[in-house]
């Protein structure tokens, strides 16, 4: 059961329960397993009795056949036939092996129903945008179109007499029957069994072939030819109709130059990763997804959002396996922090976390943070990088037994619920140390130191001049985005956050929970947004083009190489920063 919530408090709407919500509706969930093209769904007289959450694969949503949706890990669907008490009217398949949690109504269950917030319709903006785009259309056309005619050997011939049929038939594989299996011998093969003089060129090529080949099914997706290369290791896959009969090869590269990298399928191929190897293969896609997504047109604040949930995906598979934290989500908590809790990280973003562990924990704080070491270690050989400046949970400062975290927020009230972090862990654990600072006595110093080191940074723009640079240094004549931008958006949000004692990380929401608490009036509001927006998306824009040519990412920007429209853009943005700033100075940290 204890599984079954930490899943649950990962994924809106269900991150936004209670310990005790969560755990009730842990105990009432029902597992169903489902093979690949097996329908779950289809069009039906009868309402739905339960909603149905993903815990593990992709299904397509179809309607009059057509596929309209895709939906991973942690989406649910259903809800709005058990909610109308109306039959469905769509269709849904699993596209690949597919566990499900089903769910009865929620509403007969929870103490709070009114917490949950489930979408207005079923399909997410994020993945209307992304079933727009060439990218995932790529990955749902079968793999048939990627695959190239197979060319055969006899078992008999030497491996000099087939490398010269591979290259007369420009292939970069040959099959062979062995009995009722089918091999096959790739160019790889021949440079690392023959080249290195392991094998002789005249010796059979049955000797170095492998025997069965991996297959796939004629009518399996791009993107599934993509995740079984990735799962197991190869570059090509030998393709076969109902019978089991060979009707083509697909590589690697061709998927590759097709751009399959739907981020669906990296994460199912990061769930599904079962050593470091396969699970740094699936994370080196997160960059080339986010540069694809960005081409595609997605948004970056919805860029932002996969990107994060992916990156939380890697972290929770290296500390699942690590010891003491493997099984063992009851007694410890990882939390990540920052842009990363926020849903909003950039593609270079490094990993920021924290860790939490219960008072009665058998296992001592050095052994406890020399495990934190190893899942670092792993994260690193992923690919991401953990905080340059300290913010891991391998410092005391950010692990701690819950008690002393309690005690620290007592004191500072510096806790993870107002210092924005979100658990990926441990759940159950992390929301229960959240409930109680929530409970703490208000502390209206805090709030006002708060949001006194929220004012602290200033947009760069002044009376004379339309912006402060730098004017010396590396960054001569140049501004800090991040800093000067993003900085003063983000901690307004987090005194938000901690006025109205609201566990809401992302800084959009914040935004608008200041304006419904009357903190921000609704110009305020709509003006922070599309700046905090703005700044976001010239951010990440410019970390997307450095990610595409190979050079250093930074937050600073030269306002000479921005166009005129955009540079009056940014300095409205500053402007409104500033003129909030200002209000809320006078407003909240005047004499009292």
């Amino acid at each position: 059961m204890q599984e079954f919530a930490d899943f649950l408090g990962k994924h809106p709407p269900y991150d936004r329960l209670d310990a005790a919500d969560l755990a009730r509706l842990g105990r009432h969930l029902l597992v169903e397993f489902f093979p690949a093209g097996a329908s779950i769904l289809t069009p039906q007289a009868r309402p739905l009795e339960h909603l149905a959450v993903i815990r593990t694969g992709i299904v397509h949503v179809l309607d009059r056949g057509a596929v309209v949706d895709e939906l991973g890990p942690g989406d649910t669907f259903g809800q709005f036939s058990v909610f109308s008490g109306l039959p469905p009217t769509f269709t849904a398949r699993a596209a690949t092996d597919t566990l499900l949690y089903l769910m009865p109504d929620p509403r007969e269950i929870l103490d709070h129903p009114d917490t949950l917030r489930f979408g207005a319709t079923w399909t997410t903006p994020v993945r209307s945008a992304l079933l727009a785009s060439t990218v995932v259309d790529s990955t749902l056309r079968p793999v048939t179109d990627y695959a190239s005619p197979p060319v055969w050997c006899d078992a008999r011939v030497t491996i000099r007499e087939a490398a010269r049929v591979m290259t007369a038939a420009r292939a970069s594989c040959v099959l062979i029957r062995q009995g009722r299996d089918v091999g096959i011998m790739t160019d790889s093969d021949c440079r690392r069994l023959v080249a290195t003089g392991a094998y002789s060129i005249h010796a059979p090529l049955s000797r170095i072939a492998s025997s069965p080949a991996l297959t796939i099914r004629s009518d399996a997706t791009a993107a599934s030819a993509f995740l079984t290369m990735v799962h197991r290791g190869v570059h090509h896959l030998v393709v076969v109709d109902h019978s089991g009969e060979p009707v083509g090869v697909c590589r690697a590269i061709d998927l590759a130059a097709a751009e399959i990298r739907d981020p669906l399928t990296i994460r199912s191929a990061i769930e599904s990763a079962t050593d470091l190897g396969a699970l740094a293969e699936a994370a080196s896609q997160l960059r080339p997804t986010a540069i694809a997504l960005r081409d595609a047109g997605v948004p970056p604040l919805r860029i932002g959002a996969l990107l994060s949930a992916m990156v939380e995906a890697v972290l929770e598979k290296c500390i699942g396996w690590t010891v003491p934290f493997a099984g063992d989500e009851g007694t410890f908590a990882w939390f990540v922090l920052g842009s990363l809790a926020r849903r909003e990280p950039l593609p270079d973003s490094d990993v920021d976390t924290a860790l939490l562990w219960a008072d009665d924990a058998v296992v001592g704080p050095e052994r406890i943070r020399a495990g934190a070491e190893s899942v670092l270690s792993d994260v690193e050989r992923c690919g991401l990088a953990r905080c340059p400046d300290g913010a891991n949970a391998t410092s005391p400062l950010f692990s701690r037994p819950c008690a002393e975290w309690l005690a620290r927020a007592h004191r500072w009230r510096e806790d993870p619920a107002t210092e924005g972090s979100r658990p990926v862990t441990g759940v159950v654990l992390g929301h229960r140390l959240d409930e109680e600072i929530l409970h703490l006595p208000d502390d209206e110093s805090f709030a006002r130191r708060s949001l006194a080191e929220a004012l602290t940074h200033k947009p760069p723009i002044g009376f004379v001049k339309e912006f402060i640079v730098d004017h010396e240094g590396q960054h001569r004549g140049q501004l800090d985005l991040k800093r000067g931008g993003l900085v003063p958006i983000v901690g307004i949000g987090r005194w938000i956050a901690l006025k109205t004692r609201s566990t809401v990380t992302s800084t959009q929401d914040r935004i608008q929970i200041g304006r419904a608490a009357g903190l921000l009036n609704h110009d305020e509001a709509a003006q922070l947004a599309y700046a905090h927006q703005h700044m976001y998306e010239l951010l990440f824009d410019a970390e997307i083009e450095a990610l595409r040519v190979g050079t250093p990412t930074s937050t600073w920007m030269d306002p000479r190489h921005v166009d005129s429209l955009r540079r009056r853009h940014l300095r409205q943005s500053f402007k409104a920063i500033a003129a909030v700033q200002e209000r809320l100075e006078a407003e909240w940290l005047g004499p009292r």
